[in-house]
Formats: C-alpha cells, sequence, structure tokens
C-alpha cells in the first residue's frame, strides 16, 4: 500500500502518524476552508427550506463548532452544522406555534442530548441500547424522509413548501430541477475526489446558473444588502406545545450523532466513545444546539460529509475544524453572501431534495436491515408498521404529531410488547480494544 504524503510511519507500532499536526498556520487554514467548502450545501440549504436566516445558520455553525470542541478537549476533527432531521418538524412547528416558540422547542431539544449525556455518563450506553434499537430508529428516520417527500415535489414543481403558491411556471421549474438533480447525482456518482464530496454545492450552482440565463434570479436584494450586516439573530420564546412537539424528534439525531462519531473514529483510528467519551460528545452537540435556537440558527449535528473529506485528505488535525468554525463566523457578517443565498430559485432547492429526502428515507431502511431487524416477527411488524403510518399520515393526538409522535409510539410499543427485542451490534456500541 502507498503511503500518503500526510502520513509518516511509527516505528513503534508501525500505524500511520498524521504529520498534518505539524503543519503551519496558513495550511491548516486552507484546510478548514476546504472543510466549510465540503459542509456547505447542507449547511445552508436546511435554513433556506425552513426560512431561517442562513448567515444565522453560518454563525451559529460556527459557534456551535467551537463550543463542542471546547466540551470535548479539541480531540475529533468534526464540524457540526444544520441537522436535516428536524426540517419537516421545524416546518411544522413553525406553522402551529411561529418561529420564535418553535426555537424554544429547539432549545428544549438539545437539553434533552445533555440530559442523554449525564445519564451515558453514569449508566454507560447500555440503557440506549434498550430504549432505542434499530426496530425503533429505522422507521422514524424512513418517517423524517418519506414525510418530507411532498416538500421536494412541491418546490421541484415551482411551488412554496406547502404547495399553496405557484412561484414558477411548472414547466419551467421541472426543467430546473430535474437538471439541478441530475447534476448532483452526476457529481456524487461520477465524480473524483473532494469534487465528489460537495455533489449539493455542486447542483445548486449550475441550477443556479440555468435560472439567472432565463431570467429566474431577482438580484435587487443583494444589490441593497450592505457587505457588513449582523446576522438577524431571533429570541426563542417556550410554550409547552412546541416543545412536547419538538423534543421526541430528538431521538432519531441522537443515534444518528452517535453513528457520526463512530464513523470519524474509524477514519482516524481512535475510540472517541472511550475517549472523549460519548457523554462527552452528546454533551457538546446539545449545547451547540441549545445556544444555535437562542439566536435563532438551526438545531446542530455533526457532518458526514466533513467525515468524507477527513478520510479523503487524511488530516486529522482537529485544529483545522476551528479554522472552518471561523471562517463560518466570518461569512455570517457578510450581509451580500447572505442575500445571495436567498436569492437561490425554489426549483434548484426542489430538484436536490428530491435526492437528499429519499437518502434520509433509505438510512432508516438501511438500519433496519444492516442489523438484521427480523420483520416475520409480530412485534417487529407492529412497530414499523404504526410508526411508518402515525409519521408519513400525520396522526395527531394532543400536542403530538408526526414525526414527534410516532417516536414516542415507536419507544413505548418496543417497551409494551411482549417477545425479543432487538439490538444494536456489538460494533456500535461495544468500546474496541
Amino acid at each position: 500500500m502507498s503511503q500518503h504524503p500526510n502520513e509518516s510511519v511509527n516505528d513503534a507500532n508501525q500505524e500511520p502518524v498524521d504529520e498534518s499536526f505539524h503543519e503551519p498556520v496558513w495550511k491548516q487554514a486552507l484546510a478548514g476552508s476546504q472543510m466549510l467548502l465540503v459542509a456547505f450545501g447542507a449547511l445552508v440549504l436546511m435554513p433556506l427550506i425552513t426560512g431561517m436566516d442562513p448567515n444565522v445558520a453560518l454563525f451559529t455553525a460556527g459557534l456551535g463548532t467551537i463550543i463542542f470542541h471546547i466540551v470535548t478537549g479539541g480531540q475529533i476533527p468534526i464540524f457540526l452544522a444544520s441537522s436535516f432531521a428536524f426540517i419537516a418538524p421545524v416546518i411544522a412547528s413553525k406553522g402551529k406555534f411561529g418561529m420564535e416558540e418553535t426555537m424554544g422547542g429547539l432549545m428544549a431539544a438539545g437539553i434533552l442530548y445533555i440530559i442523554l449525556s449525564a445519564l451515558v455518563k453514569v449508566r454507560g450506553t447500555g440503557f440506549i441500547t434498550r430504549l432505542l434499537p434499530p426496530v425503533v430508529i429505522g422507521p422514524v428516520i424512513m418517517v423524517i424522509g418519506l414525510g418530507l417527500a411532498p416538500v421536494a415535489v412541491h418546490m421541484a414543481s415551482g411551488r412554496t413548501g406547502d404547495g399553496s403558491v405557484q412561484l414558477i411556471t411548472e414547466n419551467t421549474a421541472l426543467w430546473i430541477a430535474m437538471i439541478s438533480l441530475v447534476c448532483t447525482v452526476g457529481a456524487s456518482v461520477w465524480a473524483k475526489g473532494i469534487f465528489r464530496l460537495i455533489p449539493i454545492l455542486f447542483g445548486v450552482l449550475v441550477g443556479y446558473g440555468l435560472s439567472a440565463i432565463l431570467g429566474l434570479v431577482d438580484t435587487t436584494p443583494v444589490q441593497q444588502a450592505p457587505w457588513l450586516a449582523i446576522p438577524n439573530f431571533t429570541a426563542p420564546q417556550f410554550s409547552w406545545g412546541a416543545i412536547l412537539f419538538m423534543i421526541p424528534v430528538a431521538i432519531a439525531p441522537a443515534i444518528e450523532h452517535i453513528g457520526d462519531v463512530l464513523a470519524i473514529g474509524n477514519v482516524t483510528r481512535k475510540n472517541y466513545l472511550d475517549k472523549p467519551g460519548l457523554h462527552r460528545t452528546l454533551l457538546g452537540d446539545g449545547l451547540a444546539t441549545s445556544v444555535a435556537s437562542l439566536l435563532g440558527g438551526p438545531p446542530n449535528t455533526t457532518y458526514s460529509e466533513v467525515t468524507g473529506a477527513v478520510m479523503l485528505t487524511r488530516n486529522f488535525n482537529p485544529k483545522i475544524m476551528w479554522w472552518a468554525a471561523i471562517i463560518a463566523i466570518v461569512l455570517a457578517f457578510v450581509g451580500k453572501f447572505g442575500a445571495v443565498l436567498q436569492t437561490i430559485p425554489v426549483p434548484v432547492m426542489g430538484g436536490i431534495l428530491c435526492l437528499l429526502f429519499g437518502s434520509i428515507a433509505v438510512v432508516g431502511m438501511s438500519t433496519l436491515i444492516r442489523h438484521q431487524v427480523d420483520l416475520g416477527l409480530p412485534r417487529n411488524l407492529v412497530i414499523v408498521g404504526i410508526t411508518l403510518v402515525f409519521g408519513i399520515g400525520g396522526m395527531v393526538l394532543g400536542h403530538l404529531a408526526g414525526i414527534a409522535l410516532c417516536a414516542i409510539v415507536a419507544v413505548a410499543l418496543n417497551l409494551i410488547l411482549p417477545g425479543s427485542r432487538e439490538a444494536w451490534g456489538k460494533t456500535i456500541y461495544e468500546k474496541k480494544d
């Protein structure tokens, strides 16, 4: 096997040693900007879909990443930014309670992470395997993706996310959406190197360019926006309705967080569940999400795209994520930058979302398959079936609806129904030697 230029061999244990830790500051800053570029497409797409300020999302992503690294002792090369798992709940909660109360609900979701962190510290990870096994998490993740499918189709057809207003002629919108989608798929499948990690950004650029040629891009907001401006921070408000609606939604991203921490550990050959510990990574994620909500930003999560970039570049130095965070914070104060992002036409985002939302559903399906959940067992069939129908159908019971309701129902059914319970494989929670 050829040796990567950024690695040398330690004679004592014959394991690669990353020399990027000794690179000059300017090289670390350049690597950080590359990591931000990889995360950028997904980072800004979430706030644009949900009606949040993308500049605030950039600021809270940078601030959240710094908080995470302080909590975990700067040991993990990881970047935090807006979570797609919260798109459907945020859209639904915004329509029902308003954005300020939705922010309050998201802050409560961050506090749930902090509580989980304390429980992991006291009791270990065993209770998570019993409370949130694959048969619970799999269908909940599927609901998150499939429940968003109408939003993607409406936007791809030139309508608003709820389908109430036709913004662009449907035929024109569909052409733009499908070209954006094809370019995104092509970049993710056939592109090489770092370009394979930025398919969303590639699709957005092509779709935006096509829309500009067709005269569908209004540059007036860009011309009117100042070069330097404070992001439009929004303070949260609190109501039990929004809190009860949002807290259960945090279940799936919590498990996704564990998977991402394991993934980056596999890349760097370190067991981060042991050191700094899962309790610290959950605490960092929870604090980052709560602080983001305080400022009107989307909830934070660890980004798998950045994990892929770390694997490709073999740059394991956590300091590069500090630079990515600092650059994100600086960009947040560039008013014209945020204005450009908000001029992206709806069909461009809709086309890309057809892939992204489907991918979320596939992750849930993969969870069931990878852990060999036997759907021939009546208890498993009941849990998955009811979870899917309640979630996708939009069942409402009191203040609970959709994803929040189906998550609670899935957990309750798993705890109540008799029979052998499915479990996560040892590779997920068992500490490595």
